[in-house]
């Protein structure tokens, strides 16, 4: 773990309070993923912690609407790889399409998200990206909230990979 990005990380997003998350649970502490995604220093090395991450062989990765998408960005200037925007459901005008930049039948993909909790984002849109004949078996994502994601995901074939996890932001804290 690199605690100085941890530090920095949690001085950022770490909030206190009563926040409701994406899986419905109630806690008292919220990572603002927004407030690292928005300062250009800290998320460059974000993005360079996450691309670390990546797995060889991977031919794209699937950013995820909306948060995953920033870092998405900033792993593929790391690592060269493309960088695909997955919507949270196929836009209905247009192009009509679950994931914009590029094609993903036939392609490795790994997804890209800011924080996991439940991973059910992750579940949702690997359902959708393998549908669509991308092999996805590979998630990267900055914070692993330790709620039960990494275990979710898992069951579904999807390694987790995260930068940070909840504990390790807590520790720089004191």
């Amino acid at each position: 773990m690199d605690t100085d990005l941890a530090a920095r990380i949690h001085r950022a997003a770490h909030l206190t309070g009563t926040f409701r998350l994406r899986s419905g649970v109630t806690t008292d502490e919220y990572f603002d993923k927004y407030r690292f995604e928005s300062d250009p220093v800290l998320l460059r090395d974000v993005g360079a912690a996450v691309a670390a991450l990546v797995p060889d062989g991977a031919d794209a990765l699937a950013g995820l609407e909306l948060g995953g998408v920033p870092v998405a960005v900033v792993v593929a200037q790391v690592t060269g790889l493309p960088a695909l925007f997955v919507r949270k459901r196929a836009k209905e005008y247009g192009t009509c399409r679950l994931a914009e930049g590029g094609e993903v039948a036939g392609r490795r993909l790994v997804v890209v998200e800011d924080v996991v909790t439940s991973g059910g984002q992750i579940l949702a849109s690997t359902a959708e990206l393998r549908a669509l004949g991308a092999v996805v078996d590979t998630a990267v994502c900055v914070v692993d909230r330790e709620s039960g994601g990494r275990e979710s995901l898992a069951a579904q074939g999807i390694e987790l990979r995260a930068a940070v996890t909840a504990t390790e932001l807590r520790a720089t804290a004191g």
